[in-house]
């Protein structure tokens, strides 16, 4: 399942948007495969056909649960980051508005976060913006000012999808841990499988992930659910999930998730440095060009994300020159790519417009390889210098 792929003719393709998505694998695939072929029974039923995958769905539970060094009973399984972020949010705050109706979360949130509490505003919820410096971290201070008494919930990501900024997890929970009535809602989509995050010892009450983000497939996902939570359902029905999300249980998929995970973990343990090293290996070669702006910060980043801009070429531009080496980048977010050519995670980090309007990024996989890499800045810097040419 490598990144570089050698395609009819001697091509080489090398897929380097992996934030946005990743290649599932190809023993994830069969893994879903053989449990939707022999264990296709409603696991509510209760003949033996419908008690086989009751006991699949209960051994993935405890799996996931494993992996993340919690209960069993703490997992909640989704369709993926989008439906977990706005399960938590919204639900948290439709079942304890009598006891407030603040909500705090930062102003570089992925858009399933920010427009989540835009739509609570519309329903009367007072929401927090918190800001960051420039390298995209959140203002502690600024926290403790805002945070109150009647705070039912901060919501802060993990790792920012844009820039890879890793956020103080465990220092934002000590803080929220001191208002009894705030729940703390951390959005772990870009950070499980590359950066480490104990769910206990960071104090988070509710963690999102996506399994199409670390080679599982899309429609995949769950939601950790501290013991002892409780918040207000978004489909009722069955009862499924503990009546948290009712819906007959994707057991193919859930199998092909926890699988995912497994060997996201295992990877994350054994090839600790990989990343790190090809991450460094990049920003040496784009800090020799006086045209980028490298916008990724230099430390408390992530080692698969780096964000970089060409003000004055708009990233389209560059986007599409690489796609014809068989090179796959992207800019900002997928799920706002196509919005306004703006970042705001890059204005929000006090970045010119210039260099907001022309942001990059490059996503790696523990698959992506040095001649990658290689390949990579061969052909950025041949645009580059033949865009200049035209540009005058």
């Amino acid at each position: 399942m490598a990144i570089l792929v050698v395609k009819e003719g001697g091509i080489i393709m090398i897929y380097l948007d992996n934030s946005a998505t990743t290649k599932p694998d190809q023993q994830i695939l069969a893994s879903y495969t053989k449990a939707a072929t022999d264990f296709f029974g409603n696991p509510s039923s209760i003949h033996s056909i419908g008690m086989d995958a009751e006991r699949l769905l209960r051994k993935s539970r405890e799996q996931a649960a494993s992996l993340l060094e919690v209960n069993h009973q703490e997992i909640v399984f989704t369709s993926g980051g989008t439906e977990g972020n706005n399960l938590a949010i919204k639900g948290i705050a439709l079942q304890h508005q009598s006891r407030g109706k603040h909500i705090i979360t930062s102003s570089i949130e992925h858009p399933s976060v920010l427009e989540a509490c835009q739509g609570l505003e519309m329903l009367g919820f007072e929401v927090s913006y918190v800001d960051v410096n420039k390298s995209g971290l959140i203002d502690i201070d600024s926290l403790k000012q805002k945070i109150r008494e009647d705070t039912i919930l901060v919501s802060i990501m993990h790792v920012n999808n844009e820039i890879g900024t890793i956020q103080p997890i465990k220092q934002i929970g000590e803080i929220v841990k001191q208002y009894p009535k705030a729940f703390f809602h951390v959005d772990h989509v870009q950070g499980f499988g590359k950066v480490s995050m104990p769910l206990y010892e960071c104090h988070v009450d509710l963690c999102t992930i996506s399994g199409h983000k670390f080679h599982g497939l899309k429609g995949t996902g769950l939601l950790y659910v501290r013991n002892g939570v409780k918040f207000y359902s978004l489909a009722h029905g069955g009862g499924q999930e503990r009546a948290i999300r009712s819906g007959t249980e994707n057991v193919p998929g859930i199998v092909a998730l926890v699988k995912a995970m497994r060997l996201a973990k295992e990877k994350q343990e054994n090839i600790t440095t990989k990343l790190p090293v090809l991450q460094q290996k990049l920003i040496n070669h784009l800090e020799k060009n006086k045209r980028i702006v490298i916008n990724t910060p230099t430390e408390q980043v992530a080692p698969h994300i780096l964000n970089f801009s060409i003000p004055g070429i708009k990233p389209e531009v560059v986007i599409h020159a690489l796609e014809q080496y068989d090179i796959y980048i992207s800019t900002k977010s997928a799920c706002a790519s196509k919005s306004t050519d703006e970042s705001a995670v890059l204005i929000a980090c006090g970045k010119p417009r210039n260099v907001a309007i022309s942001g990059l990024r490059i996503s790696m996989s523990y698959e992506t390889t040095e001649k990658d890499i290689d390949y990579l800045c061969e052909k950025l810097d041949d645009i580059i210098q033949n865009l200049r040419k035209v540009m005058g």
